[in-house]
């Protein structure tokens, strides 16, 4: 591919990744226009940052560039959706988000999460029963999707009769650029306000009962910078948790089967040895990270790699390109389940490295562990077709036939 052709690739168009993302084109770049200026439409442009160290470096500066200023979308925000999102952590700078950050952290620590493995096991044997039932199935709904939704909605002690609803209204939220909804932003919003509300609702419930024995209620009874969470920014909380802890582990567990599927002798050494299970979650999320990009805005005139960048001006660390860097990764396009190290970024760096790391890998390893129990072959069923987003990076449907 020529340098003229890698530079053809719209980055901001969510039709460029719906057959996967341009792996040839980010590499090219990478070598030749590693800090890339990617025109939009309607709107300014924004810096697209393509290797691992110059992601970084702007993850870990946000004294220069802001998760706050413009939020970490794309696409810039109307007023009153851009103060929402504000309320969520990582759309949070320093100092507001080290406080926030800091008492939630305790809540997400390895060793809480360790203490929700005997639930999570038991989510999954349920999930794994019914999809034997069914044999044929589409693999992201009738499979994926259900840990995450029932470990959240046992973690916030949430009605078992509102954890379908739940769902639906976070694929409402992260699927507003898919054909059937372009042109309806107002629904992707109107559910970002019906999320943030409920999450409302239930902290003045909790406040109301004043219990004490799930998430939601420990954290409303936590101390924030001298002061409890408000109802507000809980709600805000909340929207995000559900977003990233459901849509994203969905994604997660997905694209790992489908690479698993596709590369058949490391699938079959995971059934032989399930203590490569850890490592092979590490490389799923590496190979196929479950967000494109995230952005930042630069709040002074600075450098990056040689490339003069303007106060105000977009900037997005693209993970899909930076965990695919040559100068980090040996082999980086292959998919490795033995790969050690592997420094990838999907899980972010520094001060906004996922607070929900541990529950995400413990629902990986054991996820994989009962599936690769529970059926002796997993095949394909027909195309998986992904998500049209410049944002997520996801598979939507995967046709999937499993033989207990």
């Amino acid at each position: 591919m020529t340098a003229t052709a890698a530079g053809d690739v719209d980055l901001a168009n969510p039709d460029t990744f719906v057959n996967g993302v341009p792996h040839d084109a980010l590499t090219q770049l990478r070598r030749t226009d590693p800090v890339h200026w990617q025109p939009m439409a309607g709107e300014p442009g924004f810096w697209a940052v393509l290797r691992h160290a110059d992601a970084a470096h702007v993850a870990r500066h946000p004294e220069i560039f802001s998760s706050s200023e413009g939020g970490f979308v794309l696409e810039d925000l109307p007023p009153e959706q851009l103060a929402m999102m504000r309320n969520m952590l990582s759309a949070m700078d320093p100092p507001v988000h080290t406080v926030h950050r800091a008492a939630l952290l305790p809540h997400f620590r390895a060793r809480v999460m360790a203490g929700i493995e005997d639930q999570v096991r038991q989510i999954c044997r349920t999930v794994m029963a019914e999809a034997r039932e069914l044999r044929e199935v589409e693999f992201v709904h009738d499979v994926a999707a259900p840990l995450p939704s029932k470990v959240i909605g046992e973690l916030f002690g949430l009605p078992p009769e509102d954890w379908d609803y739940i769902h639906a209204l976070a694929g409402r939220i992260t699927s507003n650029q898919e054909p059937e909804f372009v042109g309806a932003e107002g629904d992707a919003r109107a559910a970002t306000i019906e999320m943030a509300m409920y999450g409302i609702g239930l902290a003045a419930v909790r406040r109301q009962n004043d219990r004490t024995d799930d998430l939601a209620s420990v954290i409303l009874h936590t101390d924030f910078g001298g002061q409890p969470m408000s109802d507000i920014d809980f709600g805000s909380f909340f929207l995000q948790l559900i977003i990233a802890g459901n849509d994203t582990t969905k994604g997660m567990l997905s694209s790992g089967l489908l690479s698993l599927v596709r590369h058949p002798k490391q699938l079959a050494e995971l059934r032989a040895d399930p203590s490569l299970i850890p490592g092979a979650v590490e490389e799923i999320i590496r190979y196929d990270n479950p967000f494109h990009c995230f952005r930042r805005t630069a709040l002074s005139d600075t450098e990056l790699s040689g490339t003069r960048i303007a106060a105000g001006d977009k900037v997005a660390m693209y993970y899909s390109s930076a965990n695919r860097d040559e100068e980090v990764f040996d082999d980086p396009q292959a998919f490795d389940i033995h790969r050690s190290p592997n420094p990838h970024l999907s899980f972010g760096i520094a001060g906004h490295f996922c607070l929900g790391v541990h529950l995400a890998r413990l629902e990986g390893r054991v996820f994989f562990e009962e599936l690769l129990d529970a059926f002796r072959t997993i095949d394909l069923n027909g195309e998986p077709v992904r998500t049209r987003s410049n944002l997520t990076n996801m598979l939507r449907l995967l046709p999937v036939r499993l033989t207990a």
